[in-house]
């Protein structure tokens, strides 16, 4: 297992996983490359949140020539990821290649970035669109944002997922934090498991991860 408890955060040390991530760093990475490296990122963090953070049970199988006893996953049909529109949907379509049968939900947040941070570090965040499918008790849902930096919007998101369930597991991916996020987060919702590739060293007084890898979202999307 590569998954690594840093206290505030579980940090995914897969050698692929950084691989990644540092090319996804790269002022040199274009677009198209930049957009698949997220989505190979979101699949590699797909395959440890399997490895690392769910249960398997043994069954009995019959092969073709005897009874024999395997081990499976528990709770692989019993996953919800939500996309946080709209820097996540290459992230999202990685970890569709690991839980090709989760449902899917969608919340389109930003923060104002034009507002400024307030004293407290904190940004207004606007949410304009909510689609979640239905959150079952034995669920395990996964927020899926690729920068986690000031936390303002991870938190307002949160709120909006359990004012419709209350999962039995509820884990916030993404592939840079920042220590600010990580705190906000974790004492607005102790429950919440933050699982990340990178804690970076700090924001700049934008509120941008240093060092970061710049706007997702423009990088992916190519509209800077």
């Amino acid at each position: 297992m590569t998954i690594e408890d840093r206290d505030d955060a579980y940090v995914v040390g897969h050698a692929l996983a950084k691989h990644t991530l540092s090319h996804l760093r790269s002022t040199s990475t274009e677009q198209v490359s930049f957009r698949k490296g997220l989505v190979k990122l979101g699949r590699i963090c797909g395959y440890e949140i399997i490895d690392g953070l769910m249960e398997t049970e043994f069954v009995s199988i019959t092969t073709p020539l005897a009874e024999t006893t395997g081990e499976r996953v528990k709770g692989l049909d019993d996953v919800v990821i939500i996309n946080v529109l709209r820097a996540a949907t290459p992230f999202v379509e990685g970890l569709l290649k690991a839980f090709p049968r989760a449902k899917q939900g969608v919340i389109s947040a930003g923060r104002d970035e034009s507002a400024g941070m307030n004293e407290e570090g904190e940004f207004p965040i606007t949410i304009d669109y909510v689609k979640l499918p239905e959150i079952k008790d034995d669920d395990t849902v996964i927020v899926a944002d690729p920068m986690l930096a000031t936390g303002s919007t991870m938190v307002a998101v949160l709120e909006e997922i359990l004012e419709n369930g209350s999962p039995e597991r509820l884990l916030v991916l993404s592939a840079v934090a920042a220590p600010p996020g990580l705190v906000r987060v974790s004492e607005a919702y102790p429950e919440v498991d933050i699982l990340t590739v990178a804690i970076d060293e700090r924001l700049d007084d934008d509120g941008f991860i240093v060092p970061g890898l710049g706007d997702a979202g423009d990088r992916a999307f190519r509209t800077t």
